[in-house]
């Protein structure tokens, strides 16, 4: 048993390093950066400390946090389903989360934000469920037919939602939830998403039975890890995640997609060890994209969702044709 673990010590890639501490200094920055951006300039106003602590330091608190819990949502369903393709937006969690805000807003329209979390997070839990049942049932002789099975089942739940929503007159929330913003992001708005921080912990704690289920059924079972319930709390913590920044924020496209693959490329797939980094390039990607986004039509902003969506339509499709052209 000894040498076993000192084998795997000796594999594994290891949590601290120097590339990781300029990694925290680069994103460190990134976030300054956020924190000094706007049209409201802080320093020349009576005002400004207050609005900085009420505004700037609440969406960049929520940018740290919805960054790394949607790019770890990614790592985790990739190793779930065996496919580097397989994230949020590519299985319809995020739709089906959606659904449940649309469906809460409708029952209960003076609902608190906990309240529409709980319902995000069941109907995201749902349809992740739904997402693995298709997945025992339909032969994959290719990759490329996971995600678009996901792609697919969020079609027909996003088609739902918007019929819901026309018929009950909520194509405004439907809307706010499509566009992936932090410009509602302030104090008293996104304490909720603290909750992140507990999932990523759950998921550290649980790295290593993750990346043995990620091997899939049989290994997992000769190696005394029980694998559905494994999948089970995996689905869950995804749930969870995406349900509160889906309540807080909106749809973020593709991180959990592009930060993963990118990672596993320089550092393998040890899901311990490159948490980290998953995490941190995920605070980073959605940081520059909302600077970005919050500077390109001054003094107007554009949903983040934009330009998340156009980076990672092109890093998918790049990704594609990489393992094409590598097959």
């Amino acid at each position: 048993m000894t040498t076993r673990t000192s084998r795997r010590q000796r594999t594994r890639p290891p949590l601290a390093s120097r590339g990781l501490l300029l990694a925290i200094l680069v994103v460190a920055i990134v976030l300054v950066i956020s924190l000094l951006t706007g049209e409201y300039h802080i320093f020349e106003q009576a005002d400004g400390f207050e609005k900085f602590m009420d505004s700037r330091v609440p969406r960049t608190i929520a940018l740290v946090l919805s960054g790394s819990a949607m790019a770890m949502c990614g790592l985790i369903m990739q190793m779930l389903t065996h496919n580097r393709f397989v994230e949020p937006t590519t299985t319809g969690t995020t739709e089906w989360s959606g659904l449940g805000l649309l469906v809460v807003l409708f029952l209960l329209p003076e609902a608190t934000i906990l309240t529409r979390m709980v319902f995000a997070i069941v109907f995201a839990f749902i349809g992740t469920m739904v997402f693995f049942l298709f997945l025992r049932r339909i032969s994959l002789r290719s990759s490329l037919v996971v995600p678009i099975v996901g792609i697919m089942l969020g079609a027909v739940v996003s088609a739902v939602s918007t019929y819901f929503a026309l018929k009950t007159e909520m194509t405004q929330s439907l809307g706010v939830w499509l566009q992936g913003s932090f410009t509602s992001v302030y104090k008293g708005q996104y304490e909720v998403l603290w909750i992140v921080l507990l999932v990523v912990i759950v998921v550290f704690i649980m790295a290593d039975y993750l990346t043995v289920a990620g091997l899939g059924e049989d290994f997992a079972t000769n190696v005394g890890v029980n694998y559905q319930r494994i999948v089970f709390l995996g689905t869950g913590l995804v749930a969870i995640a995406t349900g509160v920044v889906t309540v807080v924020v909106g749809n973020l496209p593709f991180i959990g997609l592009i930060v993963p693959n990118i990672v596993s490329i320089f550092r393998g797939d040890d899901l311990r060890s490159n948490l980290p980094w998953v995490c941190l390039m995920g605070i980073g990607m959605v940081a520059v994209c909302d600077i970005f986004a919050r500077l390109i039509i001054s003094p107007f902003e554009m949903p983040v969702a934009v330009i998340l969506g156009i980076i990672g339509a092109i890093v998918f499709i790049a990704l594609i044709v990489g393992r094409q052209r590598r097959a």
